[in-house]
């Protein structure tokens, strides 16, 4: 081998041991959506985490209304709620397994039904043996095992909420909207819109079961939608959609207790608004809430003694109706998921101030309701 083919063949070497070492950018993105409204599937996106460029890359068809969508802790497994009509599913609806394929790619496992109508919300426990589903319209949350090839058994549990809140128009009957599993006590928790509580179970041989302190209770007329749990593992973030304010809910001595409630509106508004849903920054400095009318997000950065909220700002969504957003797996960026625009907008977050500010970059997709990186 001359010098000059043994210096290409070193440099060949190099430069693939220094792609290897840089960080990768290519993020998979799926997309919940409301097939009624015009989409079709779910969507996988790829996103670069660096540049903020999204583009489609497959679209998973056959499937009616998966309005949202959960990765397991493995990231083997996909799970997905489906809005079905009666003649469809009498329940309302199904809970649904993929499996993850190579590149993203979606294989259908099996399906259960919802056990109740409007099924909203799905969570996977942290060592993927169960997964929990919320139903709108039914007012029902229920647990379903999950099999070792990532399949799910008929539900093991189902509960049915009951009573009411002072709200009629919206809260005639039980509205379950939410469900997480928590790493830090073992409890399953789940906001209800329609009684201002959030529910408190622990499982117990695949059963939910009453927690000792069963629920807490929002302001009348709250509409508790979504929720984030600290990183502390003592403080609740609590999304009200009906009265457009976050809940700040911490743990005293065992029980938890509504330290804040504040607005997720900024002062003179006097428009129709109301909550969609929450996260938390990855260093646990910023909480973000999604107005749907004002359409916006709102900004407020948390204080590191009293975890209580402090009010910073609101930022268009540039779209319309942010029923879902989520933050790229490095923190740098937002994404919006705005059903009635049919878009997905881009955000840059400053990493000392929290504030998200539009890149210009976005994608069409209709009627996206669900953002759920793998």
């Amino acid at each position: 081998m001359n010098i000059r083919s043994l210096i290409v063949l070193v440099a060949f070497v190099l430069s693939g041991l220094f792609a290897k070492c840089q960080p990768q950018s290519n993020e998979k993105l799926y997309v919940g959506t409301f097939t009624s409204e015009g989409a079709e599937g779910i969507y996988l996106c790829d996103f670069n985490s660096e540049t903020g460029d999204i583009s489609l890359d497959k679209t998973f068809k056959g499937i009616d209304n998966p309005s949202f969508l959960k990765v397991s802790a493995d990231k083997k497994y996909l799970y997905a709620v489906s809005r079905t009509t009666e003649d469809v599913e009498k329940s309302g609806g199904f809970a649904i397994a993929y499996k993850i394929e190579k590149n993203g790619n979606l294989h259908f496992v099996n399906r259960q039904i919802s056990n109740g109508a409007g099924p909203c919300h799905i969570d996977v426990s942290p060592d993927g043996k169960f997964a929990a589903i919320a139903t709108y319209s039914g007012g029902t949350t229920s647990v379903y095992p999950i099999n070792g090839d990532g399949s799910l058994s008929p539900a093991s549990s189902i509960i049915i909420n009951k009573s009411s809140g002072s709200d009629k128009s919206r809260q005639d009957v039980a509205h379950a909207h939410s469900i997480k599993f928590s790493v830090f006590d073992g409890n399953i928790y789940s906001a209800d819109l329609g009684t201002d509580q959030l529910n408190i179970y622990s499982l117990e041989n695949g059963k939910l079961i009453s927690a000792q302190q069963k629920f807490v209770k929002m302001k009348d007329g709250a509409g508790p939608r979504h929720f984030e749990l600290h990183p502390n593992g003592e403080i609740i973030y609590v999304i009200n959609e009906l009265n457009s304010t976050i809940t700040v809910l911490e743990k005293q001595n065992g029980t938890l207790i509504a330290i804040q409630d504040i607005s997720t509106l900024p002062a003179g508004f006097n428009g129709e608004s109301y909550c969609a849903d929450i996260h938390l920054s990855k260093d646990g400095k910023f909480i973000y809430g999604s107005n749907r009318g004002h359409n916006s997000i709102a900004v407020f950065s948390v204080d590191a003694d009293s975890n209580k909220l402090k009010f910073k700002e609101t930022v268009s969504v540039e779209g319309d109706w942010p029923r879902n957003f989520t933050l790229s797996p490095n923190g740098k960026f937002m994404l919006v998921a705005n059903q009635k625009r049919g878009n997905i907008t881009v955000f840059k977050i400053h990493p000392k101030t929290g504030i998200p500010k539009f890149t210009g970059k976005e994608i069409k997709l209709p009627a996206s309701v669900c953002l759920e990186f793998l």
